[in-house]
């Protein structure tokens, strides 16, 4: 069964976990010097918070968390079909998990992830390419995507904005 991913960047990692907690009735299953997540299952979600990894704060990015290398292929699948390009990250090591994931963007430029958790890390791990996303998209002409994920034939009406 799928999850929701949200991955949220914050100032304040105690005053967000406090927040957060009362917010969902409960306390988060990780915990770490930079981050916290909880696993929910009402609603279903993988909700994340980190400190000083992003410039932006706010939501990050939003994602599809599988649980199974089939449900990852049927998503994948999803994604070849969206007509966006796919920046395949393969096997990594990010947010304290070791996972296979890729990434697209939609139309407005918001960031997705994809995912297969395989296991725990225990580092944060290597920069994403949230920030490659996040600073090419702001120079991008195209829909606000990097280069290397641009589609061939722009589909947002040449806005930059996002």
């Amino acid at each position: 069964m799928k999850r929701l991913h949200v991955h949220v960047g914050v100032n304040d990692l105690e005053q967000s976990i406090r927040f957060y907690s009362t917010l969902f009735g409960s306390t988060p299953e990780t915990v770490k010097t930079d981050y916290a997540k909880w696993m929910l299952d009402d609603p279903r979600m993988n909700f994340a918070i980190s400190a000083g990894h992003h410039a932006n704060k706010g939501i990050e990015h939003l994602g599809i968390q599988v649980e199974n290398e089939a449900e990852l292929a049927e998503v994948y699948g999803r994604l070849a079909e969206a007509d966006r390009p796919v920046l395949d990250e393969g096997a990594t090591s990010c947010c304290y998990a070791n996972s296979t994931k890729s990434w697209i963007t939609d139309p407005q430029g918001v960031i997705w992830e994809t995912f297969h958790t395989t296991g725990e890390a225990t580092t944060y791990g290597a920069e994403t390419p949230i920030s490659e996303l996040r600073s090419a998209g702001a120079a991008a002409s195209s829909c606000c995507t990097p280069a290397a994920i641009q589609p061939t034939t722009p589909s947002c009406g040449g806005s930059t904005s996002s």
